[in-house]
């Protein structure tokens, strides 16, 4: 069963069974209509209203109303499918109706009551239930409802006193229990809403601001308000939705306009943005992103975006130093933002400053430990600080993680001809340039391989033998030939462990 056929379900289950299986002979015709089609109209629309095809329903109750307008209880039908709809408003005038054409049919006077107590009239509503006692003393849903009105009368007094004082949460809790009854009270809500900002619960505020655009006509104002509470706490998209509706009523808003100006400009910056990080280019969605930080530099939400994404970029750029300014800042403003650690981690891996990479993803994966990416970035950095208390072929040729190919094989060929065994005469310096030799080709031999160097930048080393299953020897068992510069000379053969 659907929501919409259960609430039809109760709405019916609360009037009378008579009013439900009432003959529904036509009554009353002066002439002029057709009988026979009023009283289809009538069966149909019953039926629909039965199966909760409300839409279809009133339209057949339209016309049973169109054909015969004395008809109370075609009246009090309509009302109900209203109802049934969450249009109050329109089911009062045919409650109204129905009881100036039979003033004693108390189901109408009880239901209108209901309505009037729903929608916090309080008045209204003691007036009607106070009458229908008086019809009929015993009526149990008269007595038991009247019983709330002046409870209520008192909560919402004690309500505003609470306010004034700055007691927050004991006016909310009042508040909550006067909603209950009067749920289609804007007002009760509107407090509620006020009350629920002030404790900086921001996301209760909206929800119950948001049910008053509805209970209002044409009510612009709640639309913007709904539309600057979400733009405040960061949800652009959510803001842009409530402020076009409020441009729907009123395309010149005084508040609304401009507004939907400003959210729209810069939304259209952070998905520029975005769309430049996703293709690789991070100095043009830099500039965007600081254009954002130009347009919106108050709201924290926006900043902490701004920022967060600028940081990303650096990283991505490899730009060491204005990538850690930038993840810091972040993290000045939200310390548990676990994707600027992971950028500041990252930037730190580049920096070389493992212990500090180690640090950065620790403190990501325990704020959430169910991050793979996270989890295994820390192993990574455990692995490249280990690593850098052993052999780290970037420092032996004194070139950076960042540097490109040429560049190693610059520095390689420059240390290479420096430290070949050839230069020198002595015994011990011979042995100690061929050890130094060794580690220059060596250095050579994993960062001009990318797949070997993806393994180094990874914490693993490819010339460990411990790290590498069965041991590796990258010139093989029988020592290595090596001309580092090609051509004539420098041709050397000599064995290592």
């Amino acid at each position: 069963m659907s929501w919409e056929t259960l609430g039809v379900y109760r709405l019916l289950s609360s009037i009378p069974l008579f009013v439900i299986i009432v003959n529904l002979q036509y009554e009353g015709s002066e002439g002029g209509a057709n009988p026979q089609e009023i009283d289809q109209h009538l069966k149909l629309g019953t039926q629909l209203l039965s199966a909760g095809q409300l839409a279809d329903a009133l339209s057949h109750f339209h016309a049973a109303i169109d054909g015969d307008p004395d008809n109370y209880l075609t009246y009090f039908r309509r009302a109900t499918v209203y109802l049934a709809m969450g249009k109050s408003r329109q089911a009062l005038p045919d409650l109204t109706k129905v009881i100036r054409l039979k003033p004693d049919f108390t189901q109408a006077r009880v239901q209108r009551a209901n309505v009037y107590l729903k929608q916090g009239k309080l008045n209204d509503a003691e007036n009607d239930y106070m009458e229908v006692l008086r019809v009929n003393p015993s009526n149990e849903d008269a007595k038991t409802q009247l019983g709330f009105i002046e409870p209520i009368r008192e909560a919402v007094m004690e309500t505003d006193e609470m306010m004034t004082q700055g007691r927050w949460n004991e006016a909310i809790e009042l508040l909550t229990v006067a909603i209950e009854k009067c749920v289609w009270d804007p007002s009760l809500r509107e407090k509620r809403a006020q009350c629920y900002m002030e404790i900086g619960e921001h996301f209760k505020a909206i929800n119950d601001i948001k049910p008053t655009t509805k209970m209002r006509p044409d009510n612009t104002e709640a639309y913007f308000r709904v539309s600057k509470m979400y733009y405040d706490v960061g949800e652009l998209e959510d803001s842009l939705t409530e402020v076009r509706e409020c441009l729907k009523l009123d395309p010149d808003h005084k508040s609304c306009f401009p507004h939907y100006k400003h959210a729209k400009k810069l939304n259209k910056l952070y998905d520029s943005a975005q769309n430049f990080i996703n293709e690789g280019r991070f100095e043009d969605a830099i500039t965007k992103l600081e254009a954002a930080l130009r347009l919106e530099p108050e709201i924290w939400a926006y900043v902490l975006r701004s920022k967060s994404k600028i940081c990303h970029s650096f990283r991505e750029l490899k730009d060491v130093p204005h990538a850690i300014k930038n993840c810091a800042e972040v993290l000045e403003m939200d310390e548990n933002n676990i994707e600027a650690l992971v950028d500041r981690a990252e930037t730190y891996i580049l920096a070389e400053e493992f212990e500090r990479a180690v640090e950065d993803y620790q403190k990501a994966h325990d704020i959430d430990n169910n991050l793979r990416h996270v989890a295994e970035g820390l192993e990574k950095a455990k692995r490249l600080l280990k690593q850098s208390q052993k052999r780290d072929y970037y420092k032996i040729l004194g070139v950076k993680r960042n540097a490109r190919k040429r560049e190693i094989e610059k520095a390689y060929r420059k240390l290479a001809a420096e430290w070949h065994p050839d230069n020198f005469r002595g015994e011990d310096e011979k042995k100690a340039a061929e050890k130094k030799f060794i580690e220059i080709a060596a250095a050579r031999e994993v960062l001009a391989d990318p797949e070997k160097r993806q393994k180094f930048d990874n914490g693993e080393d490819p010339l460990d033998p411990e790290q590498q299953q069965g041991g590796h020897n990258p010139w093989g068992n029988h020592g290595f030939n090596f001309n580092p510069f090609g051509g004539q000379g420098f041709n050397f053969k000599f064995h290592f462990n």
